[in-house]
């Protein structure tokens, strides 16, 4: 079969050869692009993830032939198995490519001269004899032999990783975990893999355990996938799962007796790895580190609400002045929002479109202001702390960036600059956007701010709840425990408008009169789901831009779901092809499942903490974060490099990192929580029916600011606003703030 046909069927080859260049190799993924000398004297490019790999390297390859666009052929590496050279040549070529730390080419030679094909063997077993050689003292013989056997360690990982169909790349993190004993930790507990800090897959990592002989009830399963089952439902926004579901869920994911999960979860935790607390009669599990985050918010909100600050004489006469410089008379509740705002160290202020969110936000910085209180904003994302900025005239920054964001010293996790030991310099903080902050974030808020310091909750309570773990906003309201403004009055402009009023007329449970054609807000009836997708296309791509003049890059369109044949996955390829086509001068790669061209909208799905950015000016900073929307300005094809720009933020992505982006000219609405767009778009068709309820109708039609236009099935519409059935969450903060 020749390579095409293999191409076509997807076929594993076999190979072998030798590394002849490395033409690029990512230090932090492994990932390399190289020319490898093949057995049958043929030259050929190949990628794949190989840490830490040389020239002169032997490799039995199994892998598929790809086609690159301009590079031609490629071998797509999938498994490898590494072997150091055998001849004087290729250990020559080995040392001299700087595998080995302290040695160079001139030390290569002479350790070549000295040893001929037992170099090697004489650097890892016998290092005093280098001693012999010109140049090289005990010392470095020492550091030589250790750095040997490192190379020596990792390929032996690598390669049992590769034999059972482990990614690769899970070598580098093990090795810096456990140096030159990660293979046996592995071999002796393959479930260490799914541990969250390796970020290997529970499965994989099960086959691997089951293949070595480990026995289908041990411990070591039962204990690792009761951790699987608890961070899993992490994804679901559970902060907790009971006690009784925890233990028939894992007992259902490994076919086991559910009393051996009860035994194992109370081994976990008497390790402490698993809290269990009795709320209210419920017995809740929780991973240790939400559990100490959801006590901690709790304590800290109570212990604020308890602290009720020096009441400023003259409040009223203070508000008046605002009113003033303003020209404006408040109403009511805005009123209530700004009293209680001096009034509180902590404040919610909640409520839909129109009903005066920013004004009563500005009237609070006013007063903040003549108080001399030093006054930060902050925003949960990029986009949100920008329309922040916007409205108020203030400079406002996301959360991230105002606690100092960065990564911990493993790696997989994150740590902030700010928290108790170094809190933020501010008297007050205003925040936007809560109903997107999970119980984590809110923690490092939380943990950052100074006593004394005043902190106003603002955000929209019907909204999606946060993507991650936790119901902070909703949890904090519906505890009782906090003070909160609700803003209901509609005001005169914005009744004006049909997006507002149909917002409000989708949380009161009020049907939608479809067939009315107002200015900012419309329907479109298409009988199916090819039929929508045409028109979804031909309004983002010709109407609205030729009708009026509203710029695709401004237009974002949303639909509940990712799958199916008018979810964003099929939206994205349909609107690429159309908004962004295929051209000799727009470079294209695909990383991934998606392929991304030179001008794409792409959107960051996972928080990269050490990603560096600069701009225009110079500034130059770290961190881009799921939800970041930004476009392809250029792909290096050689390379394998993305390069991006998020709101000003210039960003040079490598391949491995490249992951992390996908095409964002469709998103579902969970993603576009804490965004606002000139126009909205927004596809109504059958699909799963836990993303077909009110929340999600309600939260994609308030993304619009002046157009929104429905696509699709009428009755999905109105089966949306009257489900109001959300899937439930298990959060204790509530109960802790009501000290129940």
């Amino acid at each position: 079969m020749d390579r095409g046909e293999s191409l076509k069927v997807e076929k594993l080859t076999e190979l072998t050869g030798s590394v002849a260049a490395l033409i690029y190799q990512s230090p932090d993924s492994g990932y390399v692009v190289l020319r490898i000398d093949t057995h049958d004297d043929e030259r050929i490019t190949a990628v794949g993830t190989l840490p830490y790999l040389a020239p002169g390297e032997r490799l039995s390859m199994t892998g598929t032939w790809t086609s690159h666009p301009i590079h031609g052929e490629q071998f797509k590496i999938h498994t490898a198995h590494r072997e150091l050279p055998s001849t004087e040549q290729g250990i020559y070529e080995y040392l001299a490519s700087g595998a080995i730390s302290g040695v160079g080419p001139a030390t290569a030679r002479a350790v070549i001269n000295a040893f001929g094909v037992r170099a090697l063997e004489v650097m890892e077993e016998e290092p005093e004899k280098l001693g012999a050689i010109k140049g090289i003292t005990t010392k470095k013989a020492e550091a030589i032999a250790k750095a040997v056997r490192k190379q020596a360690a990792l390929r032996l990982l690598i390669s049992f990783l590769a034999k059972h169909g482990l990614p690769t790349h899970l070598a580098i993190k093990l090795y810096q975990y456990f140096g030159d004993e990660a293979l046996s930790a592995v071999r002796d507990d393959p479930y260490l893999l799914a541990d969250p800090d390796f970020g290997g897959d529970f499965h994989l990592a099960d086959g691997l355990a089951l293949s070595l002989g480990f026995e289908g009830n041990s411990m070591q399963r039962l204990m690792a996938a009761t951790m699987f089952t608890l961070s899993h439902n992490l994804q679901n926004g559970h902060s907790f799962i009971p006690r009784d579901k925890l233990t028939s869920a894992t007992a259902g994911l490994l076919d086991v007796p559910t009393d051996l999960c009860e035994t194992a979860l109370d081994a976990l935790i008497e390790t402490g790895r698993i809290v269990q607390d009795d709320l209210r009669g419920i017995l809740a599990c929780y991973l240790d580190y939400i559990h100490q985050a959801e006590e901690t918010v709790a304590t800290r909100i109570n212990q604020m609400v308890q602290d009720t600050p020096k009441i400023p004489v003259h409040v009223d006469d203070l508000l008046h002045q605002v009113e003033e410089s303003a020209g404006l008379t408040y109403a009511p509740e805005q009123r209530r929002a700004v009293i209680e705002a001096a009034q509180s160290q902590v404040l919610l202020i909640t409520g839909a479109p129109g009903t005066g969110k920013t004004t009563s936000v500005r009237a609070i910085l006013a007063l903040f202001d003549i108080l001399e209180l030093e006054t930060v904003l902050a925003a949960p994302t990029g986009r949100a702390a920008k329309r922040m900025s916007e409205l108020t005239g203030r400079d406002a920054v996301t959360i991230h960036r105002l606690l100092g964001a960065c990564p911990a010293e493993d790696g997989s996790t994150i740590r902030f600059e700010r928290d108790e030991s170094d809190p933020l310099e501010a008297s007050a903080v205003i925040l936007d956007e809560t109903s997107m902050v999970d119980i984590l974030l809110a923690d490092a808020l939380i943990r950052a701010l100074p006593q004394g310091c005043k902190l106003v909750l603002v955000g929209d309570a019907d909204q999606l709840p946060s993507v991650g773990p936790g119901n902070v906003f909703s949890d904090l309201i519906r505890s009782g425990a906090v003070p909160v403004v609700r803003l209901t009055e509609i005001f005169r402009q914005a009744k004006e408008s049909g997006i507002v009023t149909n917002a409000h007329a989708i949380n009161q449970g009020i049907q939608l009169d479809l067939k009315k054609k107002e200015k900012d807000f419309f329907f479109l009836a298409r009988g199916s789901a090819a039929q929508t997708v045409e028109t979804v296309v031909d309004l983002v791509a010709r109407r609205l831009p030729e009708n009026m003049q509203i710029n695709p890059q401004d237009i974002q369109v949303l639909c509940p779901f990712k799958r199916g044949a008018a979810g964003t996955i099929s939206l994205n390829l349909r609107l690429q092809e159309s908004l962004n086509p295929k051209s000799p001068d727009k470079p294209e790669r695909k990383f991934g499942e998606y392929l991304l061209r030179k001008g794409d909208k792409v959107m960051q799905i996972r928080n990269n903490y050490d990603i560096l950015w600069t701009c225009a000016d110079g500034t130059v900073g770290q961190g881009i974060f799921n939800g970041d929307i930004g476009r392809v300005l250029d792909i290096d094809l050689r390379e394998g490099t993305v390069t991006a720009e998020f709101d000003g933020r210039e960003v040079l992505y490598q391949a491995e990192s490249a992951m992390d982006l996908e095409p964002a000219w469709a998103m579902t609405v969970h993603k576009s929580q804490g965004s606002e767009y000139q126009a909205v778009v927004f596809v109504a068709l059958s699909g799963p029916p836990m993303l077909l309820n009110r929340t999600v109708l309600y939260t994609g039609v308030t993304r619009a600011r002046e157009l929104l236009i429905l696509v699709g099935d009428g009755s999905i519409v109105h089966e949306m606003a009257a489900n109001t059935r959300q899937q439930k969450r298990y959060s204790g903060l509530k109960l802790r703030l009501a000290g129940e």
